[in-house]
């Protein structure tokens, strides 16, 4: 599975930015679709994740501000993020994890988002 992100960018303390992601290859495999971020000097970590049917789960920072989504017929999963903050600052991963494995084994490049005061 080949996953590409876009989207990501510069943006004030407040505002808005919407990541995309587009899988290819192998896509029947695809169960669970995610979002992860990396902070600067920091561990890579869960944002949200949304299963096969449409149920979303979130981090507890991101909740009520961020919203991911997904589209199967485009086999594309994306993530709303409003109200940022400094601390949403990272490099954005998209990921997916395959049916009867227990973790994320499909990754993106990644996608650079910076929150600026």
């Amino acid at each position: 599975v080949q996953l590409v992100e876009s989207g990501g960018g510069l943006v004030q303390e407040g505002g808005s930015l919407r990541l995309s992601c587009a899988a290819s290859g192998g896509i029947f495999k695809i169960n669970f679709m995610g979002w992860f971020r990396q902070p600067p000097g920091k561990q890579r970590e869960l944002v949200a994740t949304i299963s096969s049917g449409g149920t979303p789960n979130y981090v507890d920072s991101v909740k009520g501000r961020f919203t991911i989504s997904r589209d199967n017929a485009k086999n594309t999963v994306s993530l709303q993020m409003n109200s940022l903050i400094l601390e949403d600052t990272a490099v954005y991963y998209c990921a997916v994890r395959a049916w009867g494995s227990p973790k994320y084994e499909y990754w993106g490049q990644g996608t650079q988002v910076t929150v600026s005061s």
